[in-house]
């Protein structure tokens, strides 16, 4: 079954509107989507995905398309100063529980900083910040950290469980783009037309956990 964009598009804004009412009344009908899953098809014009759900989609693929690859590192990896952004569910003490952790590298600091609802489990949350400090994590989490991440207007107390993947990205090609790849796209509709912004793609079967 091939779903059109604009159904996508109403999904993410619903959900949204269930943990965000604020930010769902700002959501327009061309606003971009995520779509994670695995490759289909691919050609110069067409890019086709299984989203996790099951659903397929078409997306054009514009010649401008930009393409990244991502790959895991160590919770080690992640130092003061670094930049980060961090996928986390929220928890009674105010403190958030990271599902995943993205480095960005040097040239990205700064990408989407601040702290906002996110769309990888339901009540999700992402953060994008500076790692201000860090700390074994509590004991109740064996051999994981704590970090204290400080953007714009606010601060985050993260708990990075020794099991959650740390990633970071460097420039992809199209020889990434095979089918069975998993795959996380940002697309919108232009035109009419559902198209592929940017895909971020692992290599032999790695899933970009974000």
């Amino acid at each position: 079954m091939l779903v059109r964009i604009p159904q996508l598009l109403l999904a993410s804004a619903a959900l949204l509107a269930a943990g965000a009412p604020a930010l769902a009344s700002a959501q327009a009908a061309s606003d971009p989507v995520r779509i994670r899953g695995t490759i289909v098809r691919v050609d110069a014009t067409t890019l086709v995905v299984q989203d996790r759900g099951g659903e397929v989609v078409s997306l054009a693929r514009p010649a401008d398309m930009t393409v990244s690859e991502v790959y895991p590192i160590k919770l080690s990896d992640i130092k003061r100063g670094s930049f980060i952004g961090t996928a986390a569910m929220p928890q009674a003490d105010g403190s958030q529980k990271a599902l995943e952790v993205v480095v960005f590298p040097e040239a990205a600091r700064g990408t989407g900083e601040g702290h906002r609802p996110w769309d990888l489990l339901p009540q999700s949350t992402m953060t994008n910040a500076t790692v201000a400090d860090l700390a074994a994590a509590p004991k109740s989490v064996r051999g994981g950290q704590q970090l204290r991440l400080t953007y714009k207007g606010g601060e985050k107390i993260v708990v990075v469980p020794p099991n959650v993947p740390v990633v970071t990205f460097r420039p992809g090609t199209e020889a990434l783009l095979v089918p069975g790849a998993k795959v996380l796209v940002n697309a919108q509709e232009k035109n009419g037309t559902p198209t592929a912004l940017r895909v971020t793609a692992g290599r032999n079967g790695f899933a970009p956990p974000m």
